[in-house]
């Protein structure tokens, strides 16, 4: 068992900032690509941006130079500072993980619980 704990969100005014956290425990050999998602309400869950294993980083368009994620390999923590929030960014946000549970298994994903992030104007 794989367990994501995330942490974190809350609410802000227009332009302050917050920093997400995840944290995965459990059954892991290796984790390869972690993630984060917003789900907005009436909408589709979408991506936010995503980091390899190697530190390669990919942001979508509505964040790009505005959001950063980061991990820390040792703890098994993927982060999303969030700087120059937008009313727009509200959402609930979801942690990602793709990770092997043994040296030889298929790469499973798994999702945090998500995390309410408000941002007012």
């Amino acid at each position: 068992q794989v367990q994501l704990v995330e942490s974190g969100g809350g609410l802000v005014q227009a332009g302050g900032s917050l920093r997400l956290s995840c944290a995965a425990s459990g059954s892991i050999f290796s984790i390869n690509t972690m993630g984060w998602y917003r789900q907005a309400p009436g909408k589709q869950r979408e991506l936010v941006a995503t980091i390899t294993s190697g530190g390669s980083t990919n942001y979508e368009d509505p964040v790009k130079g505005r959001f950063t994620i980061s991990r820390d390999n040792a703890k098994n923590t993927v982060y999303l500072q969030m700087n120059s929030l937008k009313p727009e960014d509200t959402a609930v946000y979801y942690c990602n993980v793709n990770f092997r549970d043994y040296k030889w298994s298929p790469i499973q994903t798994h999702w945090g619980q998500g995390t309410q992030v408000t941002v007012s104007s």
